[in-house]
Order: structure tokens, then sequence, then C-alpha cells
């Protein structure tokens, strides 16, 4: 037996390293590393598994060709060449006739490396195709955010929680997205430290922890604002700090936080106003407090300004200038690596730009030319993004032709005309860094692909061969593309020494650096002024649904089932249950409904049916609906069906969080 050691390549922050126990040329058994020091030697419940994800009935082993309706699933198999000459001429021909921007390619989020993801996206930039804004169903309103505050850098070093003196898990489910960061933070509890959770749902973190508050949903910069208005009162404040190392506190000071007193917060957020005096005592009185941010709390109309004033709090005791304080949304922007030799390789400096989250709406209206021909890896938009009954419109037209690679038949193939078998990451070789860490490692190729499968780097680059491009990054092998990276990079590290597939470590035990225009933490941005968009900190109310909608939705992963790319293992399909939603009992109570029955939940873009849990995990006027669930598992449809496709007010974000609709039963 053998033991290889690589890297997790799901869409998640800790990036797992892994130990995989390889007998006769197959996975036996997968492990944490124990020598990676921050996932120390464990996987989650989900990865442990993945090799059934590897071996699963349910992989496509050969490509496909469509034979029946778009949608059908009705396919032939055929040969890679018939597959690959089919979609070089259609390719081809488009281009001649209409110009390369009727093509619009994309891999996404189910694979974190840096080569399979990244070298896809720039065969398409060399083509001079249509481009996606990725990242908007997700993270870019966040991310925004965070830039126009601290700017584009890494927050707090997650292992430095062991010199933290307050933990606060805000709008993060630690356990389904950060397991081992809580691990970290259950040794720290060990010696006194506590845990605050605010979240809208009762987690299993809010559970475990010394304190739990459940705030409503898009509330959390008035919170924000509410301690800061009382560290100020009570000159909990770091002044000196405060006049050094951030822009624009005192107009802040002067014009928002004196609307913003405790009685008031309480009437924004539902907690009461004993226990927000409590919090920013508990608050002013650490030395080095943590708030780790989670995304979520940015995908709502006003989500840009909740995450940002979240993480502007640090600045006002200076926690963000000691190691172990400040807050962390995310780490990946401190690796500084030559990201364009793999994405951008050559092709026009500007192109027709798409929307993640408006994908749907381009496949259905995009003119000058119409988007003729689609390319997806690594992502399934039929089931992911924001008005998805838009999405599958556009997936069924007759006149696009669509090519998916997909380890598995999920409803976005189903809508292509070619279907190729991807790889799983633990069948290919790439280079990861996280977005969770300040760790990057070198995951090595742990046995043969499946069936036929192929990885996005091999599809890519034998495409880009046909296609006539010449860059020399399309026939380069995993370990040269990593010297690309590293070329003209910032990390001082020598690419080579990252072969043996250990997990090297960029962070420094330092407090917070600030890439703002300003040099500064920045209350006040111009950045965002300029953008039209309000320059301080602020708290909004969220526009209420209609009146036959008075319900509101909140999506959060799933603890076996995060997303569908775990949809292939049939024990945590099981493990997580049917897809379900969950009303407050009085809520449930209200309209007659009982715990698993069946309920429809509608509003004017559709219905969906799934089991009802009635749990007082949520609180009143909210439905919970936990992991993106593909909808042949559901009784009918996928959640997403109901989120509309309107923007965030910073980076262009989805806003899944801005959904409202009405829970009845299901016929």
């Amino acid at each position: 037996m053998s033991v290889i050691r690589t890297v997790c390549a799901h869409d998640c922050p800790d990036m797992c390293s892994l130990l995989a126990h390889v007998e006769s040329g197959r996975i036996v058994k997968i492990q944490g590393d124990p020598d990676q020091p921050f996932t120390a030697g464990f996987a989650c419940g989900k990865v442990n598994r993945d090799m059934e994800l590897v071996y699963s009935p349910e992989r496509l082993t050969t490509p496909l060709r469509r034979t029946g309706p778009k949608g059908s699933g009705q396919f032939a198999a055929i040969t890679w060449d018939q597959a690959l000459d089919e979609i070089v001429e259609r390719w081809q021909a488009l281009i001649a006739s209409c110009g390369p921007l009727a093509i619009l390619g994309y891999a996404y989020s189910a694979h974190q490396g840096l080569m399979n993801r990244g070298l896809t996206n720039g065969l398409f930039h060399a083509l001079g195709t249509s481009r996606l804004l990725g990242g908007t169903v997700c993270d870019s309103c966040a991310e925004a955010a965070w830039d126009a505050t601290v700017g584009p850098t890494g927050g707090a070093d997650p292992e430095s929680v062991t010199e933290s003196d307050l933990i606060i898990g805000w709008g993060s489910d630690l356990h389904a997205t950060n397991v081992h960061l809580w691990a970290k933070i259950e040794q720290v509890r060990k010696h006194g430290v506590q845990l605050v959770v605010i979240d809208p749902r009762r987690t299993r973190a809010a559970q475990a922890a010394d304190w739990y508050l459940p705030i409503r949903i898009g509330t959390d910069s008035a919170l924000a604002l509410g301690v800061m208005h009382i560290l100020v009162r009570d000159n909990l404040a770091d002044r000196a700090y405060l006049a050094e190392h951030t822009l624009g506190f005192e107009q802040v000071k002067r014009d928002v936080l004196p609307r913003f007193t405790p009685d008031r917060v309480a009437e924004i957020t539902g907690l009461s106003a004993t226990d927000i005096e409590h919090l920013a005592a508990m608050y002013g009185a650490a030395r080095t407090p943590f708030i780790r941010i989670g995304f979520g709390m940015s995908r709502f109309t006003h989500g840009g300004q909740n995450l940002r004033t979240v993480a502007l709090l640090p600045g006002v005791t200076g926690a963000y200038g000691r190691y172990g304080g400040g807050a962390m949304l995310a780490t990946a922007a401190s690796f500084d690596l030559n990201y364009n030799a793999v994405r951008k390789p050559s092709g026009p400096a500007t192109a027709r730009t798409i929307n993640h989250l408006k994908l749907g709406e381009a496949l259905l209206e995009a003119t000058d030319p119409p988007i003729r021909a689609l390319f997806i890896a690594a992502n399934n938009p039929a089931v992911t993004n924001p008005d998805t009954a838009k999405i599958r419109a556009g997936l069924s037209r007759e006149d696009l032709f669509t090519v998916v690679h997909d380890p598995f038949m999920t409803a976005t193939a189903r809508h292509a005309d070619i279907v190729l078998p991807a790889t799983t990451y633990l069948e290919t070789e790439d280079f990861y860094r996280s977005y969770g860490t300040y760790y990057m490692q070198y995951g090595q190729r742990v046995v043969a692909p499946v069936g036929e499968a192929w990885s996005n780097l091999r599809l890519t680059q034998t495409l880009a061969n046909r296609m006539g491009l010449t860059d020399a990054v399309f026939g380069m092998s995993p370990p040269e593309l990593l010297k690309e990276l590293f070329r003209g990079g910032g990390i001082a590290v020598d690419p080579n020494t990252l072969l043996d597939g250990r997990a090297v470590s960029i962070a420094t035990k330092t407090g917070q650096r600030f890439l703002t225009p300003s040099g500064k933490l920045e209350f006040y941005s111009q950045a965002l002024a300029d953008q039209g968009a309000a320059p301080l900190p602020d708290w909004q109310p969220e526009p209420l649904g209609a009146a036959a909608y008075p319900l509101r939705l909140l999506t959060t992963p799933g603890y076996f089932q995060s997303h569908t790319a775990f949809s292939g293992v049939a024990f945590l399909r099981e493990r997580e249950g049917v897809p379900w939603a969950v009303l407050h009992p009085a809520d449930a109570a209200s309209r007659g409904l009982t715990d698993g029955q069946f309920v429809r939940l509608g509003n004017d873009r559709g219905q969906v049916s799934l089991r009802l849990r009635v749990l007082d995990e949520v609180q009143p006027g909210v439905v919970l609906v936990p992991g993106q669930r593909p909808d042949e598992e559901a009784e009918a449809g996928t959640v997403n069906m109901l989120c509309g496709d309107g923007y965030t007010d910073m980076g262009a974000g989805a806003t899944y969080q801005s959904t409202w609709l009405e829970v009845s039963a299901a016929n």
C-alpha cells in the first residue's frame, strides 16, 4: 500500500491536507495529514468519504452526445475524438460567422486548483470570447466590501486564535464551512476564552457557544454600529489607534453613531438592549478579540454595507493592531501569485463581460451577437445560480451549443449537447492556495482517472492546440505551470520546494495590513463614494416582500450536502436526508402545517416542494433551506428557482437572502 500526499480541492476555506492510501491502484482510505498544523490530521465528514465520490456508480465514464430534447438526459456514448472534432468545428464556424463573442466559457468553484480552474478560463481569454464575471453568485459583494474597508489583502490569521481572548463567529456556520477553525476554537475555550455566535440560525456552533445572539437577517451592520456607539460612549475606543491607523472615524462618530442607540438597535436586530450592552462591554474589555466573518451576511440587497460595517469594528478598539485580534473574511488576496500566466495568457485586453448571476438573462437576451455556444466546467448553474428557471430556459435553447465537463450528470449537463467526463481532484495534480488560511500546497495525482475521464487541464490544453493557440502555457506540464505562477509574484518561495506535497504557510505574526488607497482602515471610503455607494457605514431596512409573501428565505450550507459537488455520494445524501425547509413552530401552527409533511414554497417566480421540519432554530418570519440540492432529490424543484437575480449594493453580487415567499401544504 502506498500513501500519497494531496489536497482537498472542494470549495471550502480550510483546504485540507490529505493522505490518500492506495492499494492496487485504488483508493482505500482518505485521512487528514497530521503534518499540516491547521487541518491537524483530520478531514471533514464529507471529504473523508471522497473515495466514494471517485468510485461512485453515478460517475460519467465516456463522452456523450445528446439524442433527445434538451433537459431530458437522453444521450449516446461517443469517442473523445468525435466530441473534440464537433466542439472545434462548431466553435470555429461560430467565430468565422459571428465572432468570438458568440462563445462564453468558464470554470468555477467545484475545483479550486489554480491550474485546472485557471487555465480553462485562460483558454477563452486567449480566444477573445465573451468573459464571465465569476464569483458574483458567491463572494463578489463580500470581497468588494472588504476591499473598500481593509484593502485587497487577507484578514487575521485563523491560527492566531491561540492568542485571542474573545472569539466571535459572526454569520459563519463553522461546522459546515470551517470545521478546522472550530477545532482551534475548542482548544482555546478550554483555557477560558469565550465564544460568541451571532447568526440568524441556531447553528451547531451556536448551540455549543458560550453565548448565542439570534440576530435578524440583514441587521448585522446595525448591531456593529450599536456596539461602536457604546464603545465611544463608555470610553472604550482606542483613540490613539483610530487617529493613526483609520480614516473617517470622527465623521462616523458625529454623523452615524448617535442614531444607533442600544434601544434602536434592539428594535432593528430583535436582540435586547441588555444583550447589546453586554456584547459591547465584552468586546471593549478584550485586548485580542477575533471575529470570523461569514460571506452569507453579504447576500442581500444591502449586503456590502452589512459586511463592511462588521469589518470596521476591530478598528474601534485597535484589535487589528494585535496578533490574535482583528477579523477574517478570507485570505486569498494575500497570495501574490502571477495568476494571469494561466488566466490571461493572451487575448484582447477587453471583451464583453457576462455577470455570473445574470447568466440566464444573457442566454435569453444578449445580442450583437447572441451567445451561441456555452462551455461549463466545475459548475452547476442550473441549481446554484439565482433565478434558475431563467437559467434553464436559456439552456433549453435549441440554437445554443452547450458543452459541459463534469464528473456527474448534473441538471446543467442534462441540457448540454456534448457532455465530457471530468476527473475529480484525486485523479489529477494541481497547485492550491487556501482562502481561509495562509497555506498553499501542491497536490499530487493519487490514482488514474476512472473510465475515460479527463482533467480540466488536459481538456483545456487539447482544445487550445486544436483551436490553433500557441501560448506556451497550453503545452506546459503542471510543474512547469507552477513555476509560471510564481514568476514575477511576491511570494519568496522556490516553487520546486513545493513539489514534495507539503503545506507551506505565508502567514506572519503581525497585526493587520491595510491596502486601501489611504493605507488605513477606511471608515470613510472615497472609492465607494466615486462608485455612487454610501461612503460611511450605515444600516438601511430591507424592502419587505409583497403581502402574499410574508416569509424571508435563509439559505445556508448543509452539513453533508453543502453543494451539489457531493451529490454523487449516496451515504452523504442519506446523512443529510431529503431536501427540507425549516419553519418556526409559530409560523407552522398559523399555517396548519406539521413536522414531516411536504410543503410548497412559492412566490411569483415559481414553486418548489420540500419536506418540512418544525424547529425553533430559526426565528418567526424566516424559512430556512440548507444546502444546494439537485431537484431530482426533492419532491419538486430547487430552492434557487425562487431567488431573483438582482444586485447587491457592492460587487454586483447575488441577493439570495432578499427572497420573500409563502409556505403552504403541498398537494
